[in-house]
């Protein structure tokens, strides 16, 4: 997807109490950072600093997702900008896990391999009430036909749905077995730029990997 020459850089938020207990979070739970996921958000935040001028325009965008708007707000504060000028947007929520959501992985399934492929670190199935990956790019699509790109933007999501967001920036074709274009994992504590199709490793973070 063209970008009109304007950068897009890309991170999932920090690690959560969910993600370190084991816990689906999905689309509604608001869980806080912990310790490690405020350090991976500064981090995300001064590594920011090094590509964006105190000067250049940024827009800020966000999940309304308390655990994105943390993060936000502690990227943000390395970087000198005022928080309150962000926008949310429904649309960049979490993939959507269903009566899953709050429960233990262990207690979903014992066997996480007949959740999740173990390759891909995807779900292969679809939660009950839930959305699966198609739905996720829908969605997401539809959010970036919206956009000017008249400035470069930051954008705070969730770990499936900027998989599937980088996926549609790169243009990549839909993933066998799930039916949406979806790009590699990240660990958290990750941030890509993305610029007319073409993605570079802004923080390599050493945080989990892909957990909704």
């Amino acid at each position: 997807m063209v970008t009109k020459g304007k950068r897009l850089f890309i991170a999932r938020h920090g690690e959560t109490v969910f993600n370190a207990a084991g816990r689906m979070q999905g689309m509604h739970a608001h869980t806080p950072l912990t310790r490690e996921g405020c350090e991976q958000a500064t981090e995300m935040g001064i590594g920011l600093s090094r590509h964006i001028e105190p000067h250049e325009p940024l827009a800020l965008v966000s999940s309304p997702a308390g655990r994105t708007l943390q993060t936000l707000a502690l990227v943000v504060e390395e970087l000198d900008r005022d928080f309150h000028d962000n926008a949310t947007d429904v649309r960049l929520r979490e993939i959507d896990v269903g009566v899953w959501e709050g429960h233990y992985y262990k207690d979903i399934a014992p066997d996480i391999t007949t959740l999740m492929d173990m390759e891909h670190k995807l779900f292969i199935q679809k939660a009950p009430g839930g959305e699966d990956y198609r739905d996720v790019a829908e969605r997401v699509q539809q959010w970036l036909s919206e956009q000017s790109f008249e400035s470069d933007m930051l954008i705070i999501t969730h770990g499936m749905t900027a998989r599937v967001m980088r996926g549609l920036l790169l243009g990549l074709p839909p993933l066998e077995r799930f039916g949406a274009p979806i790009a590699p994992g990240l660990a958290q504590g990750s941030m890509v730029m993305i610029r007319d199709g073409v993605e570079e490793l802004v923080v390599d973070g050493a945080g989990r990997g892909e957990r909704a």
